[in-house]
């Protein structure tokens, strides 16, 4: 595998490689797309609310790894009390979001009812510009984060907004636990678990 492919620590200063990639990612997502309707102003919206919640967000508490072209954030248990967002990260994201920030929040909500109380690592999300499709970028972020849940002993947790996106994660074991519909019309969202496995691999 390429060297640009292997999963590497990110960090605050990789926030404007990491939201270029993950704007492109979600572009296509039901719920980002719910979230920021407005088609011409997306993905440079997108490269902000990215931005907002990594430097803000995970870059400090979470487990967060990027590739050349894909990025992935992880909240392992000891930091699930801390990876969540302040009084100003609430701020900047109600301004991305303007209108729709109801909604941000409702969905947010329906969605944590349905979040393990036990302990578990939690997907908080992974992407990959398009346009690196089939270079094993994602896969690569993908299989690091389980190796470290596994090595924990703990399941894995993720929500999904994209059907397409469901045999990829069912591949690397997840199975869908819960689908709800997310308030205010939104769109469907499935929520998936994973067990842990033995060292032997993924």
């Amino acid at each position: 595998m390429a060297i640009k492919h292997l999963p590497r620590s990110a960090t605050a200063d990789d926030a404007a490689a990491i939201s270029v990639s993950l704007a492109r990612a979600f572009d296509t997502d039901p719920m980002m797309r719910w979230f920021f309707p407005e088609a011409a102003s997306r993905e440079e919206t997108l490269g902000r609310y990215f931005g907002t919640i990594f430097t803000r967000q995970y870059a400090a508490n979470a487990v967060c790894e990027r590739t050349a072209d894909a990025a992935a954030f992880w909240v392992p248990p000891e930091a699930r009390d801390k990876a969540v967002p302040d009084g100003e990260t609430i701020r900047q994201l109600r301004e991305l979001l303007g209108d729709r920030a109801g909604l941000f929040r409702d969905a947010v909500a329906a969605a944590a009812e349905h979040t393990p109380e036990e302990p578990h690592w939690y997907l908080a999300l992974i992407g990959a510009d398009p346009a690196a499709q089939g270079t094993g970028q994602g896969g690569a972020l993908l299989r690091s984060g389980l190796a470290k849940a596994d090595a924990a002993g703990l399941p894995t947790y993720l929500e999904s907004s994209k059907p397409e996106n469901l045999p990829v994660y069912e591949y690397f074991g997840f199975a869908v636990r819960h689908e709800l519909e997310l308030p205010g019309g939104g769109p469907v969202l499935w929520a998936m678990r994973r067990e842990p496995r033995g060292t032997a691999g993924v």
